[in-house]
């Protein structure tokens, strides 16, 4: 299969991911469940792909196991503080900010799934690879996955370690790779995407596998990631976060400034 259709089929079938789950915030007023249902899909997206795709199967596989791991990470990851805390605090506010309007929400859920299809351009391109023999692009490609994936797990368990101590209540976590970046996962997650670009080298469509790290990089940077996730941590937070603010990087890990409290 190729052409545009895989593509429409991911973002038709993350379309019906997205209602369920608008439903489900409705009864259970928990958003935070939209991350959990796109790393869900996009999971999927990289299997799907990587059985419809007309590449060779050397790549193909690559982008099943690599991707569809990743998304199946994420999600378990996101999943676990759905079901274990309260609405995260950036979704609280825009709750507050739309007054609870479902139809905002509504539109918010089905954005994401146009964004899941999206952002499944680069697995669509890596399975349209015709490769088949091992290459120097491709074992760099696992590299980077490796190290980028190990290094965001590492900084999510080092999070979840930090917040499942009371003593820690209204505390920024300055432990591990925080302590060099506010956004260690952000940072990670973004160098995650270069892997696809490496594994697309020979693909007819290997430039979309640049929309990854180009569009996760705006995402993270100004649109949905630290802009929202700063402004929440300032009001949770306030001077505690200032300080960290003031002393470590936002996203490229790098020596703190003077010393951290």
């Amino acid at each position: 299969m190729s052409g545009a259709t895989p593509v429409l089929i991911v973002w038709a079938a993350a379309a019906s991911a997205m209602l369920g789950g608008w439903w489900l915030q409705r009864r259970t007023r928990n958003a935070g469940i939209v991350d959990a249902i796109w790393a869900a899909c996009m999971s999927a997206s990289a299997l799907f792909y990587a059985t419809v795709g007309d590449g060779g199967l050397l790549p193909r596989v690559a982008v099943a196991v690599l991707g569809g791991f990743w998304g199946f990470r994420l999600c378990m990851h996101l999943l676990a503080r759905v079901l274990t805390e309260h609405e995260d605090g950036r979704y609280r506010h825009l709750r507050a900010y739309w007054g609870d309007d479902q139809r905002k929400f509504f539109a918010f859920f089905q954005a994401q799934a146009a964004l899941t299809a999206l952002f499944s351009l680069p697995f669509y391109a890596v399975a349209r690879n015709p490769t088949a023999q091992p290459s120097v692009a491709l074992l760099a490609g696992v590299a980077v996955w490796a190290l980028s994936v190990a290094g965001e797990t590492l900084a999510d368990l080092q999070l979840a370690r930090f917040r499942r101590n009371p003593a820690q209540r209204g505390r920024t976590c300055r432990e591990g790779l925080w302590r060099w970046s506010r956004h260690p996962n952000y940072f990670f997650e973004w160098t995650h995407w270069f892997a696809y670009v490496l594994l697309a080298l020979g693909s007819p469509l290997a430039w979309l596998a640049w929309l990854g790290p180009v569009l996760m990089l705006a995402s993270l940077c100004w649109v949905t990631g630290i802009p929202y996730v700063e402004a929440q941590a300032l009001r949770s937070r306030g001077d505690d976060y200032r300080a960290y603010q003031r002393s470590t990087s936002a996203f490229i890990p790098w020596f703190p400034k003077g010393r951290q409290s």
